[in-house]
């Protein structure tokens, strides 16, 4: 990608509203943010002839994930792929739809995703981690991220109040997101924060997720065609970069180093800027120290003065760098696999200026970012970073 060229456009975007054991499946979910993007964009439903759909944790027993959607949604195709690099996936299938674009692969690309986490969890992740978490007991990602907390308290020292100085500007900006999962529609405090139960010491049940049902979704084509159609409103995509398994081969990794400190930099240079540049940050929120391991590793301050910066900064949707608009994940609710498409659906959203009560004023761009999976003594697997600006 490139800012010269400003080639690729997203033309439209869609979301459910997030909930709990919906017991709607993940194809219900799909055919409503089809059904609004279609009618956002005007675009009949043959004229998309490429897809990427986010793998699914309600339905991890499909191989065959892209063509069971597609087919269901009754959609004939050029191009059609799963992506299935966790949270990261949103952004990696925007990315990989815009270089199918330049390629002639397909013209204009549904980008999706959907999933049904808490009605029906399929997820069995197969490796060798496995062997060395289960006999200890490690239970999941709260239990990854909880020892991810304490080496950063060790080396560095951690200021809770910074952590929740981020959980509770998130839930104020969920307060004004109607597609917020109902019950964290309502604000909270930093004592709130710090008095919230303990799930995996030191992780607090405010720094983590709700797992939910939901999805949400894209519309990708190139600028020229989407200039050709007459979209009245665009958003495009000027840098991306992704870094999978970051320091797979070393012995003595460093768990507070992310593979964000190469994915940052690239989509930055990509986009002819630098962080000081950044309009708004839309990271990927799983847990509350997520967002804060980011800032230091994009290079929003240096490592280990995270709390520092937190503390100094207004995250509000009128301050400093905006900060998860829709409340992100920790307080929007994570749709399982499709979790990640929040932060990028607000990017857009914001970018098109349709953000309503928390419209960032003159928002020209944003940086989204994408997490997946957390490994075994080491921290996530795959990271992505991409910079967006309005057309």
């Amino acid at each position: 990608m490139s800012v010269a060229k400003k080639d690729i456009a997203i033309v439209g975007y869609a979301e459910t509203k997030i909930d709990v054991n919906t017991r709607r499946s993940p194809f219900d979910f799909a055919g409503e943010v089809l059904d609004g993007l279609l009618a956002q964009t005007g675009l009949e439903k043959d004229a998309i002839d490429g897809f990427a759909v986010c793998s699914a944790m309600s339905a991890m027993s499909t191989p065959f994930w892209s063509i069971v959607v597609s087919d269901y949604l009754g959609m004939e195709l050029d191009w059609c792929q799963q992506v299935d690099i966790g949270g990261s996936s949103p952004l990696g299938a925007v990315a990989r739809a815009a270089s199918a674009i330049r390629d002639g692969q397909c013209e204009i690309v549904f980008v999706l995703g959907a999933d049904s986490q808490s009605t029906q969890n399929l997820s069995n992740p197969r490796g060798w981690q496995p062997e060395f978490q289960n006999p200890v007991g490690l239970m999941g990602p709260p239990g990854a991220f909880g020892f991810i907390t304490n080496r950063y308290d060790g080396v560095y020292g951690l200021d809770y109040r910074a952590l929740a100085k981020i959980a509770v500007t998130q839930r104020e900006h969920a307060v004004m997101n109607d597609n917020a999962y109902e019950k964290f529609r309502k604000p909270i405090t930093e004592q709130d924060y710090l008095d919230s139960r303990m799930i995996s010491d030191p992780i607090r049940l405010l720094d983590c997720v709700m797992p939910c049902d939901g999805g949400n979704g894209v519309i990708v084509m190139s600028t020229e065609r989407a200039k050709s159609l007459g979209m009245a409103k665009m958003v495009h995509p000027i840098g991306f970069g992704e870094r999978d398994n970051h320091g797979v081969n070393d012995p003595d990794t460093d768990i507070l180093e992310t593979g964000h400190c190469a994915a940052g930099p690239k989509a930055l240079t990509q986009a002819g800027m630098t962080v000081n540049d950044v309009h708004m940050f839309q990271p990927y929120d799983d847990f509350i120290i997520a967002v804060m391991l980011q800032m230091e590793n994009i290079g929003f301050c240096k490592r280990g003065e995270g709390c520092a910066y937190v503390m100094d900064t207004d995250f509000s949707h009128t301050g400093d760098l905006p900060l998860n608009t829709s409340g992100g994940q920790i307080s929007a609710g994570q749709a399982g696999l499709a979790g990640g498409g929040t932060n990028l659906v607000e990017a857009v959203r914001q970018l098109m200026g349709d953000g309503g009560a928390r419209q960032v004023k003159d928002a020209s761009n944003a940086m989204v970012t994408g997490i997946g999976a957390i490994p075994y003594l080491r921290n996530w697997s795959a990271s992505t970073v991409m910079i967006l600006e309005a057309g």
